[in-house]
């Protein structure tokens, strides 16, 4: 998260080692302290919201970007340590509420901005889902006091939240974590020099330096331990992320560790350089992080930082001084708080494509308004003389005003919508009773259904299609999660037929299908679901805790399906599972070979195994499209939706007692995939489908599994 720090900022001073200039000597009541600038750092601040931002746009490019938060939490633990430590030094304390109303004035106006626009575009049906208000409104309330951060940690582990796209204020989990820094750090910092100073000669410097530095190294022992156990909230935590500012703080009060030498800063500043480029371009979402490998990221920004030496113009601290350098970190902060809102409502805006050039385009807006975000807001609210001249609780009441401002107008957003979000939801559950004649699947499927035309209507429309989902969440085990949970649905007789849907998120997707089925079958229906695990023998390629609770997962569950005298089992699963293709020439072979040796478990015991082709997986929500095009314009190429060899297919063909039903004719034509089919809303995010659709092919699952069942009791 780019800081606006301009203590960091533009305006002020020059370490050690190049020119200094100074500000005028603040006559507030605040009289604060100057600050220092520091231009090879500010060019380091350009390279980390670079990272970020192509991240965003391109993320299949520029596959670990995500590191330039961890940039700048290095930047902002040195530049405020630095900036703590001299008035620690000179006064023998530290102005908190000072220090928190500069912070406040210079990162509230802009925050607030943006999140406003957010709450502002959370009202439109048209740029925002209505289905996703809840979940929208949530979120803007999380980031405008500043706990986004744990917000996402306590949801970071459900994977049914991880469905379509996140929200427009989701990267404010990294300003609420700094700004946490900000509140605690302090603090922590007087406390050392209180105990430095009552309780060892006034040591209050080396009291300092060793409280930040046991803080950090205990931080950092967490920081890899939860990366291990709980790896989606371990990203959000705050204490898993305090040594990454810790390492700043070292830069910052221990001076050895900055290098003038000219050989030694040369090599370090462009060793750093190169360790985070090449992280950029190597790092991607397998990597396990934070954890220890953040040690890279943080290390790179750290010698960076630390080469201080800028005689030659080939010097690393020359060449992110150039000016293009100095703008771009200039506009981080605005630059940052922009770009992830613009990427998610730009799908939604009518006439806006996906685009090379419809990329290009909307990073120049990006640029454009960080721009005048900090010429008109920024830079003005650092003096605003209305609040520098008076006390600092003048500042602190003014942003809590500010912020219940906010608060307000996102709450607007859902009181204004909510009757619409609850007529969608009744609109939605008479549909699934009532469904038209030649609806949906039917449409392709039932040869009487050939003239059926539901022209361009869509059920249930596409600002509603993310609610339309199944609802017993208590039968879905979450990524980390490895109990085998199983859930009863259907008959109670004991003599009823017993059939198991088993496997991942697309399994669990059709569970309400699978609910009515058994109720007007009479049979009696079990599940095990766990979230990206499929039912499947290979080991995943996901490492750390996921790998290994669904290993677990995995055999917990074949276990109970042995002692659950089952009839027939349904598995479903995602295409694109990455598994471990060690001993095998291949990713695909390997998931095979898995699935081949899972349901051989039950074959073997004469229980029949009934599988269906994966539907095609889209790179966004194509309900984005549908709000704004005609459904023909939003059809996708095969080739770009459908995985070529889909292992469950692969699987299916080893053994003739498996059977495969293959829908894809109904999802796809002969180059392209619709999104809408017989006027059925097919997905509700970029790859599940809606409760609606899977309905519609309710006949051909039933009659597969009836069959298989017939079969069976022969």
């Amino acid at each position: 998260m780019p800081s606006a720090d301009h203590e960091l900022g533009p305006q002020n001073l020059r370490e050690p080692a190049t020119t200094v200039t100074r500000e005028p000597r603040d006559r507030s009541p605040e009289h604060a302290e100057p600050s220092r600038f520091i231009p090879h750092v500010q060019g380091l601040r350009a390279i980390a919201v670079l990272a970020v931002v192509l991240y965003h746009f391109w993320p299949g490019r520029i596959t670990g970007g995500y590191i330039g938060v961890d940039i700048f939490f290095v930047i902002s633990g040195y530049l405020i340590t630095g900036h703590l430590m001299r008035e620690l030094t000179a006064t023998g304390g530290v102005r908190l509420g000072q220090f928190w109303a500069r912070r406040a004035r210079r990162l509230l106006p802009a925050s607030l901005l943006v999140l406003l626009f957010c709450a502002l575009v959370a009202m439109s049906p048209y740029l925002t889902p209505t289905s996703a208000l809840p979940n929208e409104v949530r979120e803007i309330l999380a980031s405008t006091f500043y706990v986004e951060n744990w917000y996402l940690a306590l949801n970071s582990a459900d994977y049914l939240n991880h469905s379509g796209d996140p929200a427009t204020v989701q990267h404010y989990w990294s300003l609420s974590l700094e700004e946490q820094f900000y509140v605690m750090w302090p603090l922590l910092m007087l406390l050392a020099a209180w105990i430095g100073v009552k309780w060892f000669r006034g040591a209050r410097r080396r009291a300092v330096i060793t409280t930040l530095a046991v803080v950090s190294v205990i931080s950092f022992v967490f920081c890899v331990v939860f990366t291990i156990t709980n790896p989606a909230p371990a990203y959000f935590v705050t204490f898993g992320r305090m040594w990454q500012f810790g390492v700043g703080a070292m830069i910052a009060l221990i001076p050895m560790l900055r290098v003038r030498n000219a050989l030694g800063s040369f090599v370090l500043g462009w060793g750093g350089i190169l360790l985070l480029v090449y992280v950029i371009f190597t790092f991607d979402g397998q990597t396990p992080f934070p954890g220890y490998m953040a040690l890279l990221p943080t290390l790179g920004a750290a010698a960076v930082i630390s080469a201080s030496h800028a005689e030659r113009w080939w010097y690393p601290t020359r060449i992110l001084a150039i000016r293009p350098a100095q703008f771009v970190g200039d506009i981080s902060y605005s630059l940052y708080l922009w770009h992830w809102p613009l990427i998610i409502i730009a799908p939604s805006v009518p006439f806006w494509g996906l685009t090379i050039y419809h990329r290009v385009a909307l990073l120049v807006l990006c640029f454009v308004l960080a721009w005048l975000t900090k010429r008109f807001v920024e830079d003005p609210a650092r003096s605003w003389k209305v609040l520098t001249s008076r006390p600092a609780r003048v500042t602190l009441w003014s942003s809590l005003a500010a912020m219940l401002v906010v608060a307000a107008v996102a709450s607007t957003a859902w009181i204004v919508n909510a009757p619409a979000y609850n007529a969608g939801v009744r609109a939605i559950e008479q549909l699934q009773q009532d469904p038209p004649p030649c609806f949906g699947a039917a449409s392709v499927l039932d040869p009487s259904c050939a003239t059926a035309d539901f022209g361009s209507e869509i059920l249930p429309a596409p600002g509603f299609a993310g609610i339309d989902r199944p609802h017993d969440e208590q039968c879905f085990v979450q990524l980390t999660d490895s109990r085998p949970v199983s859930c009863t649905f259907g008959s109670d007789d004991p003599d009823a037929p017993r059939v198991a849907l088993v496997g991942d998120s697309h399994a669990y997707q059709l569970l309400s299908t699978f609910q009515r089925i058994a109720d007007e079958e009479g049979w009696q229906l079990v599940t095990w679901f766990k979230g990206a695990c499929p039912w499947n023998n290979t080991p995943l390629a996901t490492p750390g805790a996921f790998g290994e609770a669904c290993t677990e997962w995995r055999e917990g569950m074949t276990s109970a399906m042995a002692d659950a005298d089952l009839d027939a089992v349904f598995t479903a699963a995602i295409a694109t599972t990455p598994y471990s293709s060690v001993g095998y020439g291949s990713e695909y072979e390997a998931a095979v070979a898995g699935y081949v040796d899972a349901w051989d478990e039950m074959l073997d015991q004469g229980v029949p195994v009934i599988t269906v082709v994966d539907n095609p997986v889209w790179e966004t929500d194509p309900n984005k499209c549908l709000r704004t095009r005609d459904v023909a314009e939003c059809d996708g190429l095969r080739s770009d939706v459908l995985v070529a060899e889909d292992p469950l297919r692969g699987a299916a063909e080893e053994r003739e007692a498996v059977t495969l039903l293959d829908f894809t004719d109904v999802f796809c034509g002969s180059e392209t995939c619709a999104p809408v089919v017989g006027g059925a809303n097919i997905y509700r995010d970029q790859d599940h489908l809606t409760v609606t659709f899977a309905d519609t092919l309710a006949p051909w699952y039933a009659t597969a599994i009836r069959d298989r069942l017939g079969r069976h009791g022969q």
